[in-house]
């Protein structure tokens, strides 16, 4: 296969994930800055793992949106906040919606370089996207247009194929024969396997939940996460509901003849997610996930939403490793369409994908997402003792990247 990238990893280890709740857009942590998500699930990792804060000499945090006028600090304060020593770097990190997945690749390749323990921290606030304006730096001139608009609406539209998300979908669903139907059918199922994870408690295990609190860092200013009045924390997902396939038939499609609605695409969410990456030799306790590879690859930008099934044919190819060897999978749901032409491509089992729900039921907080894919992954194969899986995701622009993981506790 041309092109694409591919790394190996042969001693890293996810030692612990978690997460907030992903919480609807304009909902409960709505006004709470991505930094200070991304500080709670630092602190919260952490405290899981056991491990102190003085023990982490890498910070890698990722933010899509400049959702905060701090925003470009957002590593620096994650990583400070946190506990972590002053002398530790931070770096921040961008590969649209596989900035989750980039994150431990890039922990997995600095451990190389000598690093003992990386701090990843995905964090996004889409309900704080601002309403902007880039042309009026120099002011107002007399008649000509007023150019502010809608960040989070025009940046789902790439104005190289001219054309926005939702239609890379629609072109996909074209090409491959994949009919409303279908889409709708695949919708209704994530939307019951998140309820029946999160109803019967199975997701809470991955979830810190999220209260008014303060954040201290000795000599410097306080931060802190504070909740809209008479709601005293967030615990759970909030965008799983109950549904029917009627239900999901009535709402319009976002394109005429479309076959992609806002109940067949990814929810519009809040939310942060982190995990410690370390050396498995070093691992007192069995970690959560053996990272053993990474690919990444290019496709074109007006089908976009097919990269992950390249991503992870270079994946298994590099790998030594033929699909069924792949116990589970998480495929990140950017538009239901797009995860049908992954799995037609790659003759997923439907069995094997998504078991849990994936982000058209739960949500998809772009640089929380590919942190969330992998700790539900891993848990899964923990659950089931299966050895091997694979998380991955579609990234607007079109590329695709996909994350080979190990459960560390396998017994054949």
């Amino acid at each position: 296969m041309n092109g694409g990238q591919f790394t190996g990893f042969d001693d890293v280890a996810i030692i612990e994930a978690v997460r907030t709740p992903w919480v609807d857009l304009n909902g409960a942590l709505a006004q709470v800055s991505p930094i200070d998500l991304g500080i709670k699930v630092g602190r919260a990792v952490l405290a899981r793992a056991g491990l102190e804060p003085g023990a982490v000499d890498s910070v890698l945090a990722g933010c899509m949106a400049q959702a905060s006028f701090d925003a470009y600090l957002l590593p620096r304060h994650v990583g400070l906040y946190s506990g972590v020593p002053r002398q530790v770097p931070a770096l921040a990190l961008q590969r649209i919606c596989g900035t989750g997945l980039e994150l431990l690749r890039q922990a997995g390749t600095q451990l190389r370089d000598g690093v003992q323990l990386a701090l990843c921290v995905g964090a996004e606030s889409m309900s704080r996207n601002p309403i902007v304006a880039y042309a009026h730096r120099a002011g107002f001139r007399l008649g000509a247009a007023v150019e502010f608009k809608d960040f989070l609406w025009e940046a789902l539209y790439d104005p190289a194929p001219g054309v926005d998300m939702i239609a890379t979908a629609e072109r996909l669903a074209h090409d491959y024969g994949i009919s409303r139907e279908q889409v709708d059918a695949y919708a209704l199922s994530s939307h019951q396997r998140a309820l029946q994870a999160r109803d019967g408690g199975w997701l809470a295990e991955e979830i810190v939940a999220v209260g008014n609190e303060r954040f201290e860092l000795d000599g410097y200013q306080t931060r802190g996460i504070q909740l809209p009045r008479r709601v005293a924390d967030v615990a759970q997902d909030s965008h799983p509901r109950p549904t029917d396939a009627e239900a999901l038939a009535r709402l319009n499609a976002i394109h005429p003849s479309g076959v992609q609605t806002a109940g067949n695409s990814c929810a519009v969410v809040d939310g942060a997610a982190a995990a410690l990456v370390g050396r498995a030799c070093d691992c007192t306790r069995s970690p959560l996930a053996l990272l053993r590879a990474a690919s990444v690859i290019g496709v074109a930008p007006e089908s976009m939403g097919i990269g992950p099934a390249p991503a992870i044919q270079l994946l298994l190819k590099r790998s030594g490793l033929r699909l069924d060897e792949i116990g589970l999978l998480e495929i990140n749901e950017a538009q239901g369409a797009q995860v049908l032409a992954v799995s037609q491509v790659l003759e997923l089992d439907p069995s094997r994908l998504n078991q849990r729900g994936g982000s058209i039921a739960l949500g998809h907080p772009l640089a929380a997402t590919g942190l969330r894919l992998v700790m539900t992954l891993a848990r899964q194969l923990r659950d089931a003792n299966l050895r091997y899986g694979i998380a991955a995701a579609c990234i607007g622009g079109g590329q695709g990247m996909a994350l080979l993981i190990e459960n560390p506790g396998y017994r054949p």
